[in-house]
């Protein structure tokens, strides 16, 4: 894999809403999530964007993430959150170009998870499925959302180790154009085990493998593409199996399983030693229905399936980095993921 560089105090990091721009009624809060990055001793470069009013075409906002990408003053691009078409601007990145360019560090979730996962199958970039820009500021303490930038300082050879949040956020008090918005982390974190196919449940569970994955709102529609070969992936690799991730944005129910089931006919889950989902934010969260849909789409296959870590649009988020061999493991005594930059 190709590792940036860690970051460090003096260090560039890009703002570029590749997705979606930030409207004038979240400025505030853009501010102060820029304003400790600064603090962090990195200087900010935005992008024009972040706070254009409405939505630029998938061309556009291809030219300036292709200019951040090839600038090799830059250290890393954030966006400042999701959106929804992403993809769209997947076959308009200079990829020639960008074959020769140094790896840069690319951190989000959601809909920006599309064009990292692009970049870590097609270029062997590590990138960073992480809390957004927005939900990061000095008021957010959980140790998940502070342990974030510190992830970007890492560098071959290291570690790191994650373990399960005490509390997550089922329901937003706040809206994010709150400057001094914090996480609602009401209810207790529990991972959980799905039930195999004869009905039994094993609590104690290890795999290990490359990360990769994301939002399967998107994800369901570029696997086993040409911006995201599966395939080809898991072979230049294929001394270590895959450990694919998702989470869901905004499926229902039907279209949860019908995301899987597509995925599954595709071959996607044949490279895996393991498959771990986000909590189901889209269906509030509920662990029962979240079984539900996993069992009727997935129970068929003969893998250990975990569900609702801390991964996704509930927070907290923890930190995955794409494209590294990783070790996740649920037992009585806890349950962690241990990556390594090998």
């Amino acid at each position: 894999m190709n590792y940036p560089k860690p970051l460090k105090a003096g260090s560039r990091i890009a703002i570029c809403a590749f997705s979606s721009s930030v409207p004038q009624a979240c400025y505030a809060r853009l501010d102060k999530a820029l304003a400790f990055l600064q603090e962090q001793g990195f200087e900010v470069v935005e992008g024009q964007s972040v706070r254009h009013s409405g939505e630029w075409d998938a061309q556009t906002r291809a030219n300036e993430l292709n200019t951040f990408l090839l600038d090799e003053s830059v250290s890393a691009v954030l966006p400042p959150w999701g959106g929804d078409l992403a993809m769209a601007i997947l076959p308009l990145l200079d990829w020639p170009a960008l074959q020769s360019t140094s790896p840069k560090w690319v951190v989000g979730f959601s809909d920006v998870s599309t064009v990292m996962t692009a970049l870590t199958t097609r270029l062997n970039w590590v990138t960073v499925h992480a809390t957004n820009l927005m939900q990061l500021t000095a008021l957010q303490t959980d140790p998940l959302t502070r342990a974030t930038l510190g992830v970007l300082s890492l560098q071959a050879g290291d570690k790191w180790i994650q373990s399960a949040s005490s509390h997550f956020e089922k329901v937003n008090t706040s809206p994010i154009s709150d400057p001094n918005m914090v996480f609602n982390l009401t209810e207790a974190t529990q991972w959980r085990v799905l039930p195999s196919q004869n009905g039994m449940t094993n609590e104690t569970v290890a795999f290990a493998g490359r990360l990769l994955g994301g939002c399967l709102d998107t994800h369901q529609h570029i696997l086993n593409t040409e911006f995201a070969d599966i395939d080809n992936f898991a072979q230049r690799y294929a001394e270590q199996p895959l450990i694919l991730y998702f989470e869901n944005g905004e499926l229902s129910e039907n279209g949860y399983i019908r995301a899987l089931l597509g995925l599954k006919y595709k071959g996607v889950f044949k490279h895996v030693s393991g498959i771990v989902f986000g909590r189901d934010a889209a269906n509030k969260c509920n662990a029962h229905l979240h079984e539900k849909v996993l069992i009727a789409a997935l129970g068929s296959l003969n893998v250990p399936i975990i569900y609702d870590l801390d991964i996704g649009h509930s927070a907290p988020n923890m930190t995955l980095l794409n494209g590294v061999y990783s070790e996740f493991s649920i037992s009585a005594k806890g349950a962690s993921i241990v990556q390594y930059l090998q």
